[in-house]
């Protein structure tokens, strides 16, 4: 026995074996895989917990990108409005001062007629005297006839004019 190989492979396996626990090395090496499993547990937990926050931020992310939609949409449709309102507007002054302008242009019109027809007028008038006072200084002669004839004239401008 002492001679067979196996024997003291035996021997020097238990040794071996005894010298670990001796030195505690299985409980160093459960310890070190412990530690290990612990670090890695908290690792899971810090990546599960980055993960969630990412998800947080993803969804607060796509929420105020809705409301930035929604926002612009409102922006654009309050724009439009806003043009519609001053385009109805300009229109609406395009056509008062069209309105003016047809007004101010008629009463020109009204007024040059005006101005004629007393033109007109006063230049018949200015006939007929004429005439009047060709025809009584014809008939009538004298000094009698001159100043009634003058007075007559007078009081025909005065009437006419």
């Amino acid at each position: 026995m002492l001679q067979d190989s196996s024997f003291w492979v035996l021997v020097a396996f238990v040794i071996f074996f005894g010298f670990l626990f001796y030195l505690k090395v299985p409980a160093q090496l459960g310890k070190t895989l412990d530690e290990r499993a612990e670090k890695i547990k908290r690792e899971l937990e810090e990546a599960e917990k980055l993960h969630r926050e990412a998800q947080h931020l993803f969804a607060e992310y796509q929420r105020k990108q809705r409301n930035a939609l929604k926002e612009a949409e409102e922006i654009v449709a309050a724009a439009e409005a806003e043009a519609k309102r001053i385009a109805e507007a300009a229109k609406a002054d395009l056509a008062a001062s069209l309105e003016r302008r047809r007004v101010q242009a008629e009463q020109k019109i009204a007024q040059a007629e005006a101005l004629a027809l007393r033109e007109v007028r006063d230049a018949a008038v200015d006939q007929a005297i004429a005439a009047a006072t060709g025809l009584l200084r014809e008939q009538l002669q004298g000094p009698v006839a001159t100043a009634q004839t003058e007075r007559a004239i007078a009081e025909v401008k005065a009437k006419l004019h």
